[in-house]
């Protein structure tokens, strides 16, 4: 699984973050999604495997004419 190191960060030159861009577009979409999934876990504190119901007492639905 993916881990996060958060004491790490450097500047980068332009030559570098399009070397991020092709990185990405080198993986596939399940790749991409999982890496997304990933990094939502960690910013809202959630297990990767168990992500938090949607409270749906806020939404309703209803036709539309």
């Amino acid at each position: 699984m993916f881990r996060l190191d958060r004491t790490v960060f450097k500047k980068q030159s332009l030559e570098e973050a399009s070397n991020n861009v092709e990185y990405w577009l080198s993986k596939t979409d399940e790749e991409k999604l999982a890496a997304a999934n990933y990094l939502n876990s960690v910013a809202w504190n959630y297990p990767v495997d168990n992500p938090p119901r949607l409270d749906r007492t806020h939404f309703r639905m209803r036709k539309r004419n």
